[in-house]
């Protein structure tokens, strides 16, 4: 069985509602929930020590996209995030989970706000099966560098696609 990622409150290719939308105290012009999506996987390959997640924009107007969300170190009997899970305040990730920095400049998770008119941008959700109980990262790492690190220690990986435009 292969490694699946699903999601209670959106489909693959589904529009995002507003609770995950970016919130107005980040000033880009949206004014949602900021509410990290539920998340849940199955199939989890044999080797698997940990998790990461990921939320990238590749439709974002900056030449290399847009990181909106790192979580690693998630252990490997987890197998789900709750709603809100990114908000670093909440206490909702797994014990020993790490959320690394986005293009937001800090950790937790930052939704989705594209320019007006830009039209749909997506929002793929990366589960990664690690080989490694732990990344060797912190939480001021850039994303380049988890997903270097990424790269060379992945067993599987699983997405979960969502639209927003405005």
């Amino acid at each position: 069985m292969p490694l699946t990622l699903v999601s209670q409150n959106f489909k693959e290719g589904e529009t995002l509602s507003t609770d995950h939308i970016l919130s107005a105290n980040y000033g880009f012009g949206c004014a949602g929930g900021n509410k990290s999506p539920q998340l849940s996987w199955s199939g989890v390959p044999a080797g698997t020590k940990s998790f990461a997640l990921t939320c990238f924009d590749p439709d974002a107007p900056t030449g290399s996209g847009f990181w909106h969300w790192l979580v690693v170190n998630i252990p490997a009997g987890a197998t789900s995030l709750a709603l809100g899970a990114g908000n670093p305040a909440a206490g909702l990730l797994p014990p020993g989970a790490l959320q690394t920095r986005t293009d937001f400049g800090t950790p937790g998770y930052g939704g989705p706000c594209p320019p007006e008119g830009h039209g749909p941008h997506r929002y793929v959700f990366t589960l990664f099966a690690v080989n490694a109980d732990k990344l060797p990262v912190a939480a001021d790492t850039s994303a380049a560098i988890v997903g270097f690190n990424l790269h060379f220690a992945t067993i599987e990986k699983a997405t979960l696609t969502g639209l927003f435009h405005r």
